[in-house]
């Protein structure tokens, strides 16, 4: 219960902070906002002083902020997130569409990193010192220094150009989310192996992983019943960490490889000053992070209860 409400709190305390910080960080932006409106709407050669006019007068552009600042605090205490500026679609009904593709790219991304990280992580922290150890090290350190960014480009120009083995860019089949989710979970699982790898080399140093190993159970026993569940707390714990790096990497690759969500769609709101848009989608991205610890705080006191005390 407590950590329900200490969310609760958290969840609060974003939606006033990311509202304000998104609202002065679009105010600031240099340029006029309605030629970049009215460009969204028309197109960039459709676009005329007339039009840009036109679109200040609607949205009443020139006033002052606060009014406008009170009145989307005032529409979310009611759950309303406004209407786009640029399509006149409920903000609402865009995120949800988008939300969901981009919630299979970062569930497709966790999966793999999972898969790939902590298995090799396990096996390495079982012999420290070596040679899977030791190779390990290196591939991880040289893959969380690649930024995603670069990653998705060197997988894009191997996988797609070079080799022919995956398309570049496009959303639809399941050949699609491989590359762009791969791009993100090796960043992802050169994290996770190396904390997988520490934990288990801790945990196997500790007499009572050798006390079982004394009482008869066989590795595998040991390992299942005492290391990975004991592993499994710092390895979900940081999870919820890298929940910020994977949105980053969301919002970048996504306008990479075209993908449809929730993050190309916050870059093209930034471009059209599509202010609503840019703070509904922000919103929902700083709820996320706190849902998401939310549930690694739950996951990890079911896992050890010491920690809830």
């Amino acid at each position: 219960m407590n950590i329900l409400i200490s969310r609760l709190v958290q969840a609060a305390t974003v939606a006033v902070l990311v509202g304000a910080a998104t609202f002065a960080m679009m105010r600031s932006l240099p340029g006029d906002a309605a030629w970049r409106i009215a460009a969204g709407r028309y197109g960039y050669d459709n676009v005329n002083t007339a039009a840009a006019d036109a679109v200040r007068a609607e949205l009443g552009l020139g006033g002052h902020w606060f009014p406008a600042f009170t009145q989307w605090m005032g529409d979310l205490l009611r759950f309303d997130f406004g209407v786009s500026l640029v399509s006149g679609q409920p903000v609402i009904a865009e995120i949800t569409h988008q939300l969901g593709a981009s919630l299979w790219l970062a569930l497709t991304a966790v999966g793999l990193s999972l898969l790939i990280g902590p298995p090799l992580g396990v096996l390495a922290g079982l012999r420290p010192g070596g040679a899977l150890d030791r190779g390990l090290l290196v591939v991880s350190a040289a893959l969380k220094a690649i930024p995603q960014f670069l990653m998705a480009l060197i997988l894009i120009l191997v996988l797609s150009v070079q080799l022919g083995w995956l398309p570049a860019a496009g959303h639809g089949q399941a050949r699609h989310f491989i590359l762009p989710a791969l791009a993100l979970a090796l960043g992802l699982a050169a994290v996770n192996a190396r904390i997988a790898r520490d934990a288990m080399a801790s945990i196997a140093a500790m007499p009572f992983y050798h006390f079982a190993q004394w009482k008869g159970l066989s590795r595998r026993q040991v390992l299942w019943r005492h290391g990975l569940r004991n592993v499994s707390v710092p390895l979900l714990t940081y999870l919820g960490l890298q929940f910020v790096t994977l949105v980053e990497g969301v919002v970048v690759i996504e306008s990479i490889v075209g993908w449809p969500g929730i993050g190309h769609a916050l870059v093209h709101a930034v471009f059209a000053r599509d202010v609503p848009m840019v703070q509904g989608t922000a919103l929902m991205l700083g709820l996320g992070f706190v849902l998401v610890n939310a549930l690694i705080d739950l996951a990890v006191t079911r896992i050890d209860p010491r920690g809830a005390r």
